[in-house]
């Protein structure tokens, strides 16, 4: 099959489309022929060398895909050969075929696309791990998303909305900030115009109040005043994703498509996809995202 590889650390001129081995499926796993994967900023980060993929995860970059089942292993009960899915990858997504578990593998919700429902495995178990099972928003609460015209921050705002939240988001350009609107966010802050307290995000945060990190784009160290923590008995809490065991990932699956599937269906959650690259182009793909002049998710295609 082709694959894109990471041929050394460096920039997006690195990523080359090569011939490799075909992956092999254990007991518990099903090979997926990839229709579309889905960029992530953890994807430009592995490239550069600094997040390397779980133990045991394909070498490729790739975190997310849609794609018919070709195969499933004996251990399989619920898929079989010819369904069509989306799935939750360690890895392996830039590929032509990528192994996945057969637990982290979700149906195509029907009214998307096949092509398009790569956009939603990552974003949705990220959202509904962190904001939802780990922070518990709740219905007639706020929630601040700051990127919010990203593709974590598109489906962010649509699922909260859906949840009864009120959301407010940041971004940097007005057009970025009209499609959040469109989306269904109630305020929408313009950070390098408007005056906001982006750098100091505990001091926006109300009595019991969440602040959830789920990415370093900001810088790695930050000071706190833990006495406004105390006063408000305010939270911080941060997680990754890739990085958790297999069984855990299964249960945010789970817990995806029965809670953030139905919306799907309902068209009350839309894919937002900016732009679709051949998997050959890569490397151009790349350089979009990190120029940040996207909005919602950027597919790959083999």
């Amino acid at each position: 099959m082709k694959a894109v590889v990471i041929t050394t650390a460096g920039g997006p001129e690195v990523l080359q489309l090569q011939e490799v081995e075909d992956p092999e499926i254990k007991e518990e796993e099903v090979l997926i022929k990839v229709e579309a994967t889905a960029l992530n900023r953890a994807d430009t980060i592995q490239r550069k060398g600094s997040y390397p993929p779980p133990k045991g995860a394909s070498p490729y970059p790739g975190l997310e895909c849609s794609g018919t089942i070709l195969q499933v292993g004996n251990n399989v009960t619920r898929w079989k050969v010819g369904d069509q899915v989306c799935a939750l990858l360690g890895g392996g997504g830039y590929a032509e075929k990528v192994a996945v578990p057969a637990e982290h593998v979700l149906p195509v919700p029907s009214g998307v696309s096949l092509k398009d429902a790569a956009s939603f495995p990552e974003v949705a178990c990220t959202v509904w791990s962190t904001v939802f099972m780990t922070s518990r928003l709740s219905a007639g609460e706020t929630l601040l998303v700051h990127g919010g015209s990203s593709g974590i921050g598109t489906f962010a705002i649509q699922i909260a909305k859906y949840y009864g939240a009120k959301v407010f988001v940041t971004a940097g350009t007005d057009e970025k900030l009209g499609v959040c609107k469109d989306l269904g966010a109630d305020v929408c802050i313009n950070y390098k115009t408007e005056d906001f307290v982006s750098r100091r995000n505990i001091d926006s945060l109300n009595l019991d109040g969440r602040l959830f990190i789920i990415g370093l784009q900001g810088g790695a160290t930050s000071e706190i005043n833990l006495s406004s923590m105390l006063a408000r008995r305010l939270t911080v809490q941060a997680a990754g994703l890739r990085n958790r065991t297999l069984e855990n990932k299964a249960v945010i699956v789970k817990e995806v498509e029965k809670n953030v599937w139905p919306a799907i269906i309902e068209k009350k959650v839309k894919p937002r996809i900016h732009k679709y690259f051949p998997l050959s182009q890569a490397a151009e793909a790349h350089q979009l995202i990190e120029s940040s002049k996207h909005i919602g998710k950027i597919l790959l295609v083999p």
